[in-house]
Formats: C-alpha cells, sequence, structure tokens
C-alpha cells in the first residue's frame, strides 16, 4: 500500500444549530456532500443482494449473514451508510461483502425513510463533448439546485434524529442476536461518508443526554458521561465530524482517509492524530492518494487506482474488526 501515509484524523465539521453534540456547527458552514457518497456508482456486474430487509426496535434494517450462521459462530456488525441509504444496492452489496468474511450485519435505515434527495439532472447524462450555451446554464442549474437540496437535507440529519434510532437499532439487535453479540464481546461498527461520524459517536464517549438523543441543557452542570458504545470501529471518508468527536474516542478506530479531502481536511486529520497518540488511544488511519471522497463504497470504477484503493480501504477495515 505503497499510495498511502499512516495518519490519524480529528475532523471538524458541520451539523445543526442547537445540535446535542457539543462542537456542532451548522452544516450549511461547511462543504456539501461529493458526487461519490451521494449518487451510486454503477452496481458490478451479476451481482445482486442476498440479504433481507425486517425491522429491529421498530426501525426498518437490511441484515445478512455468514452462509453457514448460526451453525458456526459470529459477531455482530452494524453497517452504517452513505447518504444513499439502505435501499441502495450498492449498500446492501457492501454489507453481504461483510457477511461473507464471517460478520452477521445489520445495517440501519439511520434516516428514518429520508434518504438523499436525487438530482433530477444528473451531469453524467450529458453525453456531448461541446454541449451548447442553454445546456451549460441548465447544467450548472441542475448542480446547485442539487447542492442546495443537500444541504437542506444535511441540516435534517441531526444526532438528535440519528442517534435513538440507533440505539433502538442496537438494542434489538442485542436481543435478537444475543448469540453473536456475546461471540464478539459486544457490538462492532463500520461507516461510509454520513455513517462514517456515527461510528466515532458510537465509539467515543459522550453525555448520557447525548447518547439518549437529548439536548445538552448545562455542559457545566456535571454531566454524567457514557459509552463507548462498540467494541470497535472503522470507517472511510467519514464527513461532519469535529474535533470533540475525536476527543471523545474510547474504543479501537481505524479510518480510511482521503488526501486533500475538503470533507475531512489534511489539518484536521493531523491534529487529530497528535491528540490520540498524546492520549494513547487505539487507532490507525490510512490516507489514499489519487481517489475521490467516497471512493470506498461499494460500486464501479474505470481507473485501477481507485478500483485498487478501494480493495485496501476494505481490507483495511475488514482486518481491524477482525483483529478487535
Amino acid at each position: 500500500m505503497t499510495d498511502q501515509d499512516l495518519a490519524t484524523k480529528a475532523p471538524e465539521s458541520d451539523a445543526a444549530e442547537g445540535s446535542i453534540v457539543p462542537g456542532d456547527t451548522k452544516a450549511q458552514q461547511g462543504a456539501s456532500m461529493g458526487e461519490h457518497c451521494t449518487t451510486d456508482r454503477p452496481t458490478p456486474t451479476g451481482e445482486t443482494p442476498t440479504g433481507e430487509m425486517s425491522k429491529l426496535g421498530d426501525v426498518e434494517v437490511y441484515i445478512t449473514k455468514p452462509s453457514d450462521y448460526p451453525h458456526s459462530p459470529s459477531k455482530l456488525l452494524l453497517l452504517l451508510s452513505s447518504g444513499t441509504g439502505i435501499h441502495s444496492v450498492n449498500n446492501q452489496l457492501q454489507a453481504d461483502k461483510f457477511a461473507g468474511e464471517g460478520f452477521l450485519v445489520v445495517m440501519p435505515d439511520q434516516f428514518a425513510g429520508d434518504p438523499i434527495p436525487k438530482s433530477v439532472t444528473d451531469p453524467r447524462n450529458y453525453q456531448e463533448s461541446d454541449p451548447s450555451l442553454i445546456e451549460q446554464v441548465k447544467l450548472r442549474a441542475a448542480e446547485t439546485a442539487k447542492s442546495f437540496m443537500i444541504d437542506m437535507w444535511l441540516a435534517r440529519q441531526t444526532p438528535e434524529k440519528v442517534l435513538p434510532l440507533l440505539h433502538k437499532v442496537i438494542e434489538g439487535a442485542k436481543e435478537e442476536f444475543a448469540d453473536a453479540v456475546a461471540n464478539g464481546g459486544g457490538v462492532y461498527a463500520v461507516g461510509y461518508c454520513f455513517g462514517g461520524r456515527y461510528v466515532l459517536l458510537l465509539a467515543g464517549e459522550q453525555p448520557d443526554s447525548v447518547l439518549g438523543g437529548q439536548a445538552v441543557k448545562d455542559e457545566e452542570a456535571g454531566v454524567v458521561k457514557a459509552g463507548p458504545i462498540i467494541k470497535a470501529g472503522a470507517l472511510a471518508h467519514g464527513t461532519l465530524v469535529t474535533k470533540q468527536d475525536i476527543e471523545a474516542l474510547k474504543a479501537p478506530v481505524t479510518m480510511a482517509c482521503v488526501e486533500n479531502d475538503q470533507l475531512f481536511p489534511d489539518d484536521v486529520r493531523e491534529e487529530g492524530r497528535k491528540y490520540l497518540e498524546s492520549k494513547n488511544i487505539e487507532h490507525e488511519i490510512n490516507v489514499y492518494s489519487n481517489v475521490p471522497h467516497g471512493f470506498a463504497v461499494l460500486g464501479e470504477y474505470e481507473e485501477e487506482t481507485i478500483k485498487q484503493s478501494q480493495q485496501w480501504a476494505f481490507d483495511q477495515m475488514l482486518n481491524w474488526l477482525k483483529a478487535h
């Protein structure tokens, strides 16, 4: 993996005003999510999902299991997707890939039926090598509208909304798949893009009110802290992560980051690395060059460098989860 540098990240970010998580800022103040985590890449030819839709804690989930489960022991893995959500075929195939490695995977609908809005006009639909002026204007207008819709969507996806859903699913999974939780000694989590930040929140020590999905009224009033909720976590190109998310980490976490990523800046990553090292908190981060934000999400690419990095990132996260 010669194109990677080992590093660590403490992203500064953008969430909603009045968030239950200390350090959040308005989503609109940061970079909007990129194309590669808001639109599915082409699905690998001949691949179809093998899991099933169900409910845990009254939350819709996609569940996929190892072929020999329950005859062979498994570990419970919570997969938190990018903005395309649990009905994305690529996200389901990503879950299946982890199931093929021995994990019982639960992918929750963390957006409560509100995945990222799809663009009416996808720029890739324009095939002309030299589009007319009118077509260029239409294209720019479509891109602006899509960016606005994404920012509005991000403003709706707050920790107040997402965390209670995740906790319902985790509690339901602990009851439904107690054997897998016991075999792994806890719950594991992997996240992509939007889901990456929530892996960090679940891996950290947070005010009890944050984990319960309630607003923090007085941060100086001796707030009781709890967590981590997961045993170990892995994430790729996280978005909306804050410095406070990194400083709250307690469980071992690995991150697959993108070099010069506007959504996860290099300076923030370095600041986080120094903090985690100073606190002797177990972590790992590989920085991938010449790839787009969102590259690790399953989907086809023509560029061999991206294909190779995608496999490297999967191996990085899988090996970390298996080792812990």
